[in-house]
């Protein structure tokens, strides 16, 4: 069921572009520095970076904030119902307002 729901969004929103305003960004990024950093950060020593970087054959980033792949409803459906061994969070983890702003920030056009 995840794996269909996941393939689903991924498919459905691959292309989306966030047009999110500074405030939104700012909020995703702390989001992100709380619940995300500690398995998504950049640098080895974290678990989630390292196996998305073995998953993808380093074809795409590891670190999560360095994907220009990154659909909003992907994220939220990830987040919402987790995957392999990364858990689920509850909307009284990551309420709907803050899953909202992290979409955004890890949606969010890269400044190369």
């Amino acid at each position: 069921m995840k794996s269909s729901l996941l393939a689903f969004v991924l498919l459905g929103t691959a292309a989306a572009a966030s047009a999110a305003d500074a405030s939104t960004l700012e909020h995703g990024a702390q989001v992100f520095d709380k619940w995300c950093m500690p398995c998504h950060g950049h640098g080895d020593q974290f678990p989630g970076t390292v196996a998305l970087a073995t998953k993808y054959q380093n074809k795409l980033p590891g670190a999560l904030q360095d994907r220009t792949d990154l659909a909003p409803d992907f994220v939220k459906a990830v987040v919402r119902t987790g995957v392999s061994v990364m858990p689920f969070f509850r909307k009284t983890e990551v309420s709907d307002a803050d899953l909202d702003a992290l979409a955004a920030y890890l949606a969010e056009p890269k400044k190369r």
